[in-house]
């Protein structure tokens, strides 16, 4: 795990006065473990294969302390669930592309889109904080050969 991430929440942690449980610890590595966007259900099962007593209700607050200390960020990936993303702190500008036929999300930095952003903001009267873009696209594999290796595999991974 990055050192940074490491030294951030410590020190969010002694300025809130929480303290530091083993728990809390396993699930900061579990979701930081990849780079993948994750859900609280499924960050539980990855923290569970480190360490079974973890709870849900720890998972819960952990996620909220991580978010309030901006080490991940809630995104919109538009399947009626909240997602979570571990990789702001490296690519705080990326965006996501979301496959509305394999649900695979594809992650991507653009200058054009920062600064398409500020000229918008600016325009309107307004100082940016945070941007975040969502496309939902077609996949041209599906489109052009009828298969789409990522759809094949999710159905495979659901069939299990």
């Amino acid at each position: 795990m990055d050192a940074r991430i490491k030294e951030r929440l410590e020190a969010h942690i002694v300025a809130t006065g929480l303290r530091r449980t083993k728990q809390r610890e396993t699930i900061v590595e579990a979701a930081f473990a990849t780079d993948d966007h994750f859900n609280a259900d499924e960050l539980l099962e990855k923290a569970r294969k480190l360490d079974r007593t973890v709870s849900r209700a720890t998972v819960y607050r952990t996620l909220q302390l991580l978010v309030e200390c901006g080490l991940l960020r809630i995104v919109d990936l538009g399947r009626d669930q909240t997602y979570y993303d571990p990789n702001f702190l490296d690519k705080p500008q990326h965006n996501h592309l979301i496959c509305l036929d394999c649900d695979r999300v594809v992650e991507f930095e653009d200058e054009h889109s920062a600064l398409l952003h500020d000229c918008i903001t600016r325009r309107l009267g307004f100082q940016p904080q945070m941007k975040s873009m969502r496309i939902e696209a077609r996949c041209d594999e599906l489109a052009n050969t009828g298969h789409c290796k990522y759809k094949d595999e999710r159905e495979k991974a659901l069939a299990r």
